[in-house]
């Protein structure tokens, strides 16, 4: 951890957009800093975990298995199993091949496609970090939805990444994602139950 961990969190209070106006949630920056956005709508009278989840809980275990994948890289037949499948930056579009119209691409639109969320459509850096963040901060209940949603196509292939991302993790850093999901549900059951006193963080 003292080696890996960012040494850097950065909060930045209004929220961040790319060129194309898209919502930024987070970045991390040669291993070093991660940068949060949007911390002002946070109201500590009223916790949100689904809010924290998708801004920050997230977004944190996103970057940092951004840094742990740039140090040590995964197995590059990860990449192979859906290559034909990444759209760029274009990640949020979905398009009719016969009308041509674009519609908002959902999260189960890409379950479908063999993907965990739409943004890891996008490229497969992405596609592997979102795997990690997405199964640490759901529950098994969301997965087991997510996989069973996904029809039998879209399931085997997140399966068949999915096993490359839990080996990676417990291979070359010895984090079994499964006890890491088990301790991170529990802290935030301990922020919305109040156990957690968020008022003397400084």
């Amino acid at each position: 951890i003292r080696t890996y961990c960012p040494k850097i969190i950065q909060l930045i209070g209004s929220p961040a957009y790319n060129s194309k106006g898209e919502v930024v949630l987070g970045t991390a920056e040669g291993g070093l800093k991660i940068t949060l956005y949007n911390v002002n709508a946070i109201d500590l009278d009223n916790i949100d975990i689904d809010e924290l989840n998708y801004w920050y809980f997230k977004t944190m275990h996103h970057e940092f298995a951004h840094i742990l994948h740039q140090t040590k890289n995964f197995d590059p037949s990860f990449e192979r199993i859906t290559e034909n499948s990444y759209v760029g930056s274009d990640w949020y579009l979905k398009t009719d091949p016969i009308t041509g119209v674009s519609t908002s691409r959902t999260n189960e639109d890409a379950w479908k496609e063999g993907f965990v969320t739409a943004y890891a459509m996008s490229e497969p850096r992405e596609d592997f970090v979102e795997n990690i963040a997405m199964y640490v901060v759901n529950t098994e209940a969301y997965w087991d939805n997510m996989l069973a949603n996904a029809g039998d196509a879209g399931r085997a292939l997140i399966e068949r990444k999915f096993d490359i991302v839990y080996d990676y993790m417990l291979q070359t850093w010895g984090i079994d994602l499964d006890r890491l999901r088990q301790v991170v549900l529990r802290r935030q059951s301990e922020i919305a139950n109040g156990e957690l006193d968020l008022s003397v963080i400084k």
